[in-house]
């Protein structure tokens, strides 16, 4: 597996110029203030009539994880930004709920001119989707949930989540070679050069950042709404995925109305493992 590049550029107005990258899509990195919170985002352009995708990260990791899966959809504008206290996004003064993020998300969305977008939330980043696709039925025309859970979930396994009490995984490299195969299953058990070649996405995790996360998910419920959510909502899954067992997907294609479930032979980062694959399955679902 080879992982594209995005040559970066960023718009002189709120921001410094990036590194440029050797090859892939260019990405437009700008720094906006939304509400009091300071907020890096990317915009991968493209010349499409279709809506815009959006896209939620998984928990204490900056945009550039998503890179590999946004170079895999070439023809459709992309934005994505570092959640406050994850990447280069600072973090909030005060611990926050999932229904405020929403709400913060929209104001970005009206900063940066976007009107509609379609919404993709892997993770983490899954939960904010389904309350931001909760609070915004017009707004967000299509859902797309990937290696995530509804709540309440079928749970990991204990050694599985003690794991993710901490950012350790994510600031210490070696130990996260050593224990990413059991965490995010699939490619991480049986190609062990993916991590080595991912390892420049990660960053450093904001310890304050990820126990924010964390805390915005403590009595979050979504179960007893998903019914009512009016998008059609594709669920992507990895099979063997010990973070967001399968089970999960399977959950929430029952209690979405308008869903299909695509499962993938791989674990929990499928969407970098197989970047072009998922790129063409969520393609062909958002031009239906």
């Amino acid at each position: 597996m080879s992982l594209k590049k995005s040559r970066a550029r960023t718009d002189d107005s709120v921001g410094d110029l990036e590194p440029p990258a050797p090859q892939g899509r260019s990405i437009l990195v700008k720094r906006l203030k939304v509400g009091g919170q300071d907020l890096r985002v990317g915009i991968w352009s493209a010349a499409s009539k279709h809506p815009p995708l959006l896209l939620f990260n998984g928990i204490g990791v900056g945009f550039e994880m998503l890179a590999p899966f946004a170079e895999a959809i070439p023809d459709i504008e992309t934005i994505a930004f570092d959640v406050p206290g994850a990447g280069e996004s600072s973090a909030p003064a005060l611990p926050y709920r999932l229904w405020m993020m929403a709400g913060l998300v929209s104001r970005m969305l009206d900063e940066l001119g976007y009107d509609q977008v379609d919404v993709l939330g892997v993770s983490w980043g899954g939960a904010l989707a389904q309350q931001y696709a909760l609070q915004n039925p017009k707004r967000c025309r299509r859902l797309i949930l990937a290696a995530t859970v509804p709540s309440p979930m079928i749970p990991a396994r204990p050694s599985v989540l003690w794991k993710f009490l901490t950012p350790r995984r994510l600031n210490d490299p070696e130990y996260r070679d050593k224990v990413a195969g059991d965490i995010y299953g699939g490619a991480a058990r049986t190609e062990p050069e993916l991590m080595r070649q991912i390892a420049p996405l990660y960053g450093s995790a904001s310890r304050r950042g990820y126990l924010y996360q964390q805390l915005a998910l403590l009595g979050w419920v979504s179960m007893a709404w998903l019914p009512l959510l009016p998008q059609h909502t594709l669920i992507l899954a990895g099979r063997d995925d010990p973070i967001a067992p399968h089970i999960n997907a399977r959950m929430l294609r029952l209690m979405i109305r308008r869903s299909r479930l695509h499962t993938f032979d791989d674990g929990h980062l499928f969407l970098i493992s197989q970047a072009e694959g998922a790129g063409r399955v969520v393609d062909a679902f958002l031009r239906e």
